[in-house]
């Protein structure tokens, strides 16, 4: 393996970790806790099942441009980076104005605590941790003739 592919490799690996939150939702979430929630008006309902299918649309939109688009260039890992950016910024959007929309983090009953903290805070304080440190390794990588991994 040339030496440009390593990085490119650890790289691919961390944005698919990253971009398994795309599909964490769909899973967790099309169900009685949400999708199916009974005091849940339909229209919010909706518009849930929307969000759900863009999120899985886009992990394996991800997933594509990581490991599949040809021909191989660094930028589809950018544009991964920039789409895993929005996805976990929109996380952090409604966490820190859940008091203006009277949301709610955690659901007793539904989400755990780890370490003391909501599932879903802890999860996300991961993922953004992951994709900061990919972001990092990333501009490391010389752009040159964008070959390497996958070419």
């Amino acid at each position: 393996m040339p030496q440009r592919d390593r990085p490119i490799r650890i790289v691919q690996v961390l944005l698919s970790v990253v971009a398994l939150e795309f599909f964490g939702p769909a899973v967790r979430d099309f169900g009685p806790s949400h999708a199916f929630h009974p005091d849940w008006v339909g229209h919010a309902r909706v518009h849930l099942v929307w969000l759900l299918g863009f999120m899985v649309f886009s992990g394996v939109a991800n997933l594509w441009l990581v490991w599949f688009r040809k021909p191989f260039e660094l930028r589809n890992l950018w544009l991964s980076v920039v789409w895993q950016a929005c996805n976990l910024g929109g996380f952090w959007v409604a966490y820190f104005l859940v008091d203006v929309y009277d949301g709610e983090i955690t659901v007793p009953d539904v989400h755990m605590h780890v370490f003391g903290y909501d599932e879903n805070v802890f999860g996300f304080t991961i993922l953004t941790i992951l994709l900061v440190a990919t972001v990092g390794l990333l501009a490391r990588i010389p752009a040159d003739g964008d070959g390497g991994a996958n070419g």
